[in-house]
């Protein structure tokens, strides 16, 4: 199936972008690398009357890293995400989930905005940053404001975006020298959607206890997930094989997720258990041993 007709617009930088979103509303839509919205397009579930690709605003693709925080540009390749030493160093989470989304040519083309802004619930850009408390910056012709994450992403595919506004840029707080992490996923075959994964970082304290951690997970609601209790419970326990058991049983048992007859909720909490283990024992082994 080929899309129904759309008037197609190339703006040549930002300003031009954001004028014709204020002009055209409702009836517009942005293509960043169109890994999500030309399929949709394609299949008719969306029809936009335009299409403005965002692919010539340059000012778009960047990475920033400060002492306290790494911003990249929301046309941003996921492949670049991956694979840039500035953010494996400051953000290695992050570089890592980028490395398992999809196959290649999908990195080459998908972005960091225009996944976020797609907000498939089991997609990995979401679940990191609800993790990391990121921010994300928003443009309009209008005025520019800073949503968190948390408050960004409300449910399956939908965001805190008017449609006269863009995501230009994703602000994260790059993680702690002696800070450990984790991401973890299970999917039924390589480049597909997760069926659970799970992101984390973790502190340990001078004894060797947890004194910090952070940790949320995907595909199992219409939003990522913060499990604050499991969070606010690890605080002082030994970071241990014994440790790691309990809190990963916690966070299957705070986790709701739906019955589906071919991935049953059991099934999943039992995933969630699985992968929240494995990313809880690869932070520890990357914390700095107990002084």
């Amino acid at each position: 199936m080929k899309p129904a007709s759309f008037t197609y617009h190339r703006p040549g930088c930002l300003d031009d972008a954001l004028g014709l979103m204020a002009t055209l509303g409702v009836t517009a839509k942005p293509l960043a690398g169109g890994q999500s919205l030309g399929p949709m397009m394609n299949m008719r579930l969306a029809r936009p009357e335009h299409v403005v690709d965002l692919n010539d605003l340059l000012e778009l693709d960047f990475v920033r890293v400060t002492d306290a925080v790494v911003e990249i540009g929301a046309l941003t390749r996921h492949h670049r995400v991956a694979t840039d030493p500035e953010i494996a160093r400051a953000l290695p989470l992050l570089a890592k989930a980028a490395q398992s989304i999809g196959h290649y040519a999908i990195r080459q083309r998908g972005t960091l905005g225009g996944s976020l802004v797609h907000a498939d619930p089991a997609a990995q850009y979401a679940l990191v940053a609800i993790t990391l408390d990121a921010e994300v910056v928003i443009r309009s012709a209008r005025t520019t404001r800073v949503v968190p994450a948390v408050d960004f992403v409300q449910s399956i595919m939908t965001v805190d975006l008017a449609p006269d506004e863009l995501v230009t840029a994703v602000r994260f707080r790059r993680l702690a020298p002696a800070e450990g992490w984790g991401f973890e996923m299970f999917s039924r075959r390589h480049g597909d959607f997760a069926l659970v994964s799970v992101a984390l970082t973790l502190r340990r304290d001078g004894h060797g206890a947890i004194s910090n951690l952070r940790l949320g997970v995907g595909g199992v609601g219409p939003v990522p997930e913060r499990l604050a209790v499991v969070e606010r419970d690890a605080c002082r326990l030994a970071a241990d094989v014994g440790t790691i058991a309990v809190l990963a049983r916690q966070a299957a048992d705070n986790v709701t997720p739906e019955d589906d007859p071919q991935v049953p909720a059991n099934y999943r909490r039992e995933l969630v258990e699985a992968v929240t283990a494995r990313a809880l024992t690869a932070a520890v082994l990357k914390t700095e041993s107990p002084s």
